[in-house]
Formats: structure tokens, sequence, C-alpha cells
């Protein structure tokens, strides 16, 4: 575990175990302290947990179809770990691994990851950094980094569940979302997508301006069956660079949670299956729909779809991914 604190008495715990986040303590409008993400009691429970709770999933994070794609004119079979498909790199994907620690200080972490040629069915031996970074400001910037020797496919996230009221404090469906997203990702009934963005207009995924998560989970709509709720990827507006791509706020608490990325998509997922977690740290299970996990990414399945952006990294190529989690009280 590695402990960093900034000068107002704000903190972040990172464990190693697939590079995540623990723990997030941060003050409310009126300066009380509270964890606003989700983990659990034991360091082994993070081992194999279904939620994949705060850790970086890889090598490619969220669904790849039959867990196959075709690399230029090669076949790569994936190891599966789900019917039908992998999800977040395979049943012993980045998210298992126990990163090396590179270097720590005060307000910055650095972790490192080998990944042979072959792992879990992926080409190449490929190198992986997570570099965190905690400022005075309560913001944690995570900055992703990835080289290979040989073309391979890579999608890195972070996958950390968020309750701006306390970890403990139950349901997030009336916290409020806003997605700076036009257009989502149309999937079939395993949530992986079709290859069509449709507009988020008219529709329950309509989160440009903000409204409480789990106002719209009710309708009558495919992809809310699909996932017992969102489980989801957006296109976020704004082209290249570092943009705003969502705003998660309670207005008990006061507390706001911006996250900024260069990533061209993010996944929101309301924890709709996270009954039966692993003891938090509160020493219960978590029941479904208390945290939010929002995860900037590439597009789902992007080895498969070439009209999405392209998550192939080749031979003196860097795969660079910035995700900013800027946290206030408000």
């Amino acid at each position: 575990m590695i402990h960093l604190t900034n000068r107002k008495g704000a903190s972040v715990l990172l464990t190693a175990r697939g590079a995540g986040v623990v723990s997030i303590v941060v003050p409310d409008r009126n300066g009380v302290m509270d964890d606003v993400v989700l983990g659990y009691k034991d360091e082994e429970s993070y081992i194999g947990d279904g939620p994949c709770s705060g850790k970086i999933p890889g090598r490619f994070a969220n669904r790849i179809a039959g867990g196959h794609f075709v690399l230029d004119g090669k076949d790569i079979f994936l190891l599966k770990n789900r019917p039908g498909y992998q999800l977040h790199g395979g049943p012993d994907g980045f998210a298992e691994r126990l990163w090396d620690i590179e270097s720590v200080s005060h307000n910055r972490a650095v972790f490192a990851l080998e990944s042979k040629d072959g792992d879990q069915g992926y080409p190449g031996c490929m190198n992986v950094h997570a570099a965190y970074t905690w400022g005075d400001d309560d913001s944690l910037e995570l900055e992703l980094t990835a080289t290979t020797d040989a073309p391979t496919a890579v999608n890195l996230t972070n996958h950390t569940y968020w309750n701006l009221r306390g970890e403990n404090s139950g349901s997030i469906l009336d916290h409020e979302l806003q997605i700076n997203a036009s257009r989502w990702l149309v999937t079939d009934e395993t949530l992986i997508p079709t290859g069509e963005t449709a507009s988020v207009g008219n529709t329950p995924m309509d989160f440009r301006t903000p409204k409480p998560v789990g106002r719209d989970m009710g309708m009558d709509f495919p992809a809310l069956k699909y996932g017992k709720g969102y489980d989801n990827c957006w296109v976020i507006d704004g082209g290249a660079g570092i943009k705003h791509a969502a705003t998660l706020s309670d207005a008990v608490s006061g507390r706001k949670l911006e996250i900024w990325t260069d990533q061209p998509a993010v996944q929101v997922y309301t924890g709709n299956w996270l009954a039966g977690s692993p003891q938090s740290k509160s020493g219960r299970s978590y029941n479904d729909y208390e945290g939010i996990a929002i995860e900037c990414q590439g597009f789902p399945d992007a080895p498969n779809h070439p009209d999405f952006p392209s998550c192939i990294l080749r031979p003196g190529e860097t795969y660079r991914r910035t995700v900013i989690f800027r946290l206030s009280a408000v």
C-alpha cells in the first residue's frame, strides 16, 4: 500500500495489486473527511474480484467479441473469461497482477508491469507504466503509458467506483451525472458494440444536462435491460487532447467529481452487480448501485471495428493516455 497526502490532509491510498486505488479521503462542504471510493477490507479480496474495484484492467479493458481479432492479416485468439468474449484482458489480466513499485514520493507513485509475448493470447512483449499524482487541489492525475516489441492491441483505464457521499452511505442513484457526449455506442445483449454510434437525443442515454443517475433507469430501453442499469460507452465530445468527460455531484455532501481525459470514450457502469462483492472497508458486502465506475478508455471491441479509433500499438510507438479526477466541495 502507498499513502499519498496533500497539504490539506486529503489522501489517496494505492495498492500494487492491479495498480489500483483503494481509498480517496476528501472533505465535504463542511470540511468533514470521508472515503469516497469503494474498496475491500482485506488485500486478498482484490485478487480475482468480479467488480475489478479500483484497478487497471488490461491489456484491453472492456470486451473483445469472440476473444478474437485479426491483426495484420493474422488471427489473434485470446483467452476468454466470459461466454463468447474476453473481458478486461482475460482471466489473468493486469488487474490481477502485482505490479512493481517503480518510484514513490509524497505526492506521486509510479507502477510498472511487464506483459510477456502471448500473455492471455496477445502478441508482443509489452511494458506498461501507471503514474498517479495527487495534487494539493484534490485532483488525482493518472498517466498510462505502454510500449511493445510487436504489434498488439491495448486499451487501459481505471476502474474505481465512486460514492461521493462516502463509501458506506448506500445508493448512488440520486447522484447527479453529466456526460459530455452527444453519441453512444449501441451494443447487443452481451454489451458488445454492434459498430453503430447513435445520438443520445430523446433517449435515457442523454446526460448532456446533469440528471440523477437513476432517473431514467426504469425506462423501456434495450441497453438498460441488457445491463440491469447503465453499462455503456459514450463518445466524448471535443476531439483530441484533454477534454471534459463527465461530472458527478452529490447534493447532500456537496462533493463534486470532474473527470478530464484525452481518451476518446467513457464507459459508465452503475454498479449493477455489486451485490455479493467481497467484504468492504466498512465490514459488509456492497449492494447493487452503491458505486459508479466512470472509465475513460478507447472504444470496446475496437480491434473488430476498423472505423473505431485504432487501439493498435506498434514497435517504436508509445501508448500514452491521461485521466484527471478533480474533486471539490461546493
